[in-house]
């Protein structure tokens, strides 16, 4: 029998993120059509990318536009949505939108849910992810009607599959949250423009950065690359930089194709946020620092000296 499988699809300024790729990618099988859920722009303009990662039907699901920002009516379009269509699985990234989303979805169909997972069996109806602050690996198998699943960004590799993509329309513009209302929208912070959960590159930095303005040295070699900054919970605790930025077991968890710590010493629940990082290259002044005996190469050196001249290089470059 053919299932139908659901993908939530993220968007940024009316482009798909490319972290839905690898997402659309696990979620390929036999046998199964893939639905994409498309939510915050015309469905048309996302239809020739979808299509070429395998798509087989795009559903752009209405929502009334002062609800577009209220996580409750969001949570009940695609409830809806997915009853509506018979999806036996569902998919959406462990981001910020994906965290709130996704356990929503799942408590209203009273569906399992893993999050955080890097590899999905869609036949066995098997999950893994990380636990324990990264020391091991849950490989969980669930039950039931609908499932969900929460998946890492960054952690498949995405590969092209080209499909006809049906384009459907799915109206929820009646909905309207009751109990729950959003007053104010917020824009990204400035430091944080580049999603950390989403980056390619991460430059991090920790208590050897010292004070929240050497944080700016960081900031200016990231342009250069075009990577995200991220700190380890020393430097969140001490002020110098938002939580937003934290990277580590109670931070973001990133999977980044190169991560390059500064001044960071670590420890075990830093690494267990970045230990599926592509690359690790750290630059610490103690050479019996954790982070050493964990990464792929390093520099004996103070990143307060060698961040600024790698982006003089880059600079000149």
């Amino acid at each position: 029998m053919m299932k139908n499988i659901g993908v939530i699809i993220e968007l940024d300024k009316g482009r798909v993120k490319e972290t839905n790729f690898g997402m659309i990618t696990l979620a390929r099988a036999k046998d199964t059509q893939l639905f994409a859920f498309v939510m915050d722009a015309d469905a048309k303009s996302v239809k020739e990318v979808l299509e070429s990662f395998g798509i087989t039907k795009i559903v752009e699901v209405w929502l009334a536009p002062d609800q577009l920002n209220n996580p409750v009516t969001r949570a009940k379009a695609m409830i809806n949505a997915i009853k509506e269509f018979n999806i036996s699985m569902v998919f959406g990234l462990s981001t910020a939108m994906g965290k709130d989303l996704l356990p929503r979805i799942a408590a209203h169909l009273f569906a399992p849910l893993v999050m955080d997972c890097f590899y999905v069996d869609l036949e066995q109806k098997i999950a893994k992810t990380y636990q324990y602050s990264g020391k091991t690996i849950a490989t969980i198998q669930l039950t039931g009607e609908v499932l969900v699943f929460g998946i890492r960004p960054n952690a498949i590799e995405p590969v092209k599959a080209q499909e006809k993509a049906q384009m459907l329309k799915f109206d929820s513009s009646h909905i309207v949250a009751t109990g729950f209302r959003v007053i104010k929208s917020g824009g990204i912070d400035k430091t944080t423009r580049i999603n950390l959960a989403e980056a390619d590159v991460i430059i991090a930095g920790g208590r050897g950065m010292k004070n929240s303005e050497n944080f700016n040295i960081l900031f200016q070699c990231a342009k250069k690359i075009n990577a995200a900054v991220g700190a380890s919970r020393v430097a969140v605790d001490a002020g110098w930089v938002p939580y937003s930025m934290q990277v580590g077991q109670t931070g973001e968890k990133v999977s980044p194709k190169v991560y390059i710590a500064c001044g960071i010493s670590g420890s075990i629940q830093h690494f267990a946020g970045m230990k599926t990082s592509g690359m690790i290259i750290a630059i610490n002044t103690d050479e019996n620092a954790a982070i050493l005996s964990n990464c792929d190469y390093y520099v004996k050196a103070d990143a307060l000296e060698i961040i600024p001249t790698l982006t003089k290089i880059l600079d000149n470059g």
